[in-house]
């Protein structure tokens, strides 16, 4: 069990949910070692993508750019990894929290975030409505509705995360969940056009699979143009959150404006 774990957690990726702890934590001010908490939320991530690549789910054979986890150690073996994941990222984050010194009350928000965010009204709901909308056409904002909870819960955590490790108040708290939510929407567009566009090289895991699949997607619910100019619609308003929240922060803008350059 524990390769299996390990080979999910040290695959390449691009590492944006535990980055946007850390750049929550600097921006407003954190000077501890926020490392543990921002790798909680990747495990939890870690361990979403192991069983969303599942035959039962959407069934995927490339993942960062190597086979995935069930290809390389089973079915069975790769579904209790992920299950094995999840108190995991809790020992992480308790053992982050302490490290820090925060109070408990601070932890169980935290907790709560992240947890909520992996859970029915987040990831794992957005998977069923995923599942559920295949072969059918979604409208934009059921497609919306969708991705907040399979993409954005968890990206808007990550940002929560790093606000309440430096005591952040309520506003701000929700400022800078406004501002995850947003990139989140931003990230899944341009995931979607990548999957259409986008060469299994390039993107590291496989493409075009969101077609042969019968997906509901922004690209074929909007078209290419208004789903990059609603992506960047998006990125504005995250910024907006960022003002709002009195964050004057160039490395959180330019989290933001990457959800429009990315390529993979």
């Amino acid at each position: 069990m524990g390769p299996a774990i390990a080979y999910a957690l040290e695959s390449p990726g691009k590492r944006l949910r535990p980055a946007l702890v850390m750049a929550v934590y600097r921006a407003l001010g954190g000077t501890g070692d926020i490392a543990p908490l921002a790798a909680a939320v990747e495990v939890v991530h870690c361990y979403s993508l192991v069983h969303d690549d599942l035959p039962c789910m959407d069934d995927d054979d490339l993942r960062r750019g190597r086979p995935t986890t069930h290809r390389q150690f089973g079915v069975e073996v790769a579904t209790e990894a992920g299950y094995r994941m999840i108190p995991l990222a809790g020992r992480v984050l308790v053992a982050g929290a302490a490290l820090l010194g925060l109070e408990r009350g601070v932890v169980g928000a935290m907790a709560a975030e992240l947890f909520g965010a992996a859970g029915v009204r987040g990831m794992i709901g957005g998977q069923m409505l995923d599942l559920e909308a295949e072969g059918r056409s979604l409208t934009q904002d059921e497609l919306e509705r969708m991705h907040r909870a399979k993409t954005g819960a968890l990206i808007a955590a990550a940002a929560v995360l790093g606000a309440r490790a430096t005591g952040a108040d309520e506003t701000r708290v929700a400022a800078l969940r406004g501002y995850g939510e947003e990139i989140g929407l931003a990230f899944q567009i341009a995931d979607d056009l990548l999957d259409a566009s986008g060469s299994s090289a390039e993107l590291g895991k496989t493409a075009g699979k969101d077609a042969r699949q019968h997906k509901a997607t922004f690209a074929t619910a909007l078209g290419p143009d208004a789903a990059r100019a609603e992506a960047a619609r998006r990125v504005a308003r995250a910024v907006d959150h960022l003002r709002r929240a009195r964050v004057d922060s160039t490395l959180l803008v330019e989290l933001a404006h990457f959800m429009l350059e990315r390529r993979s």
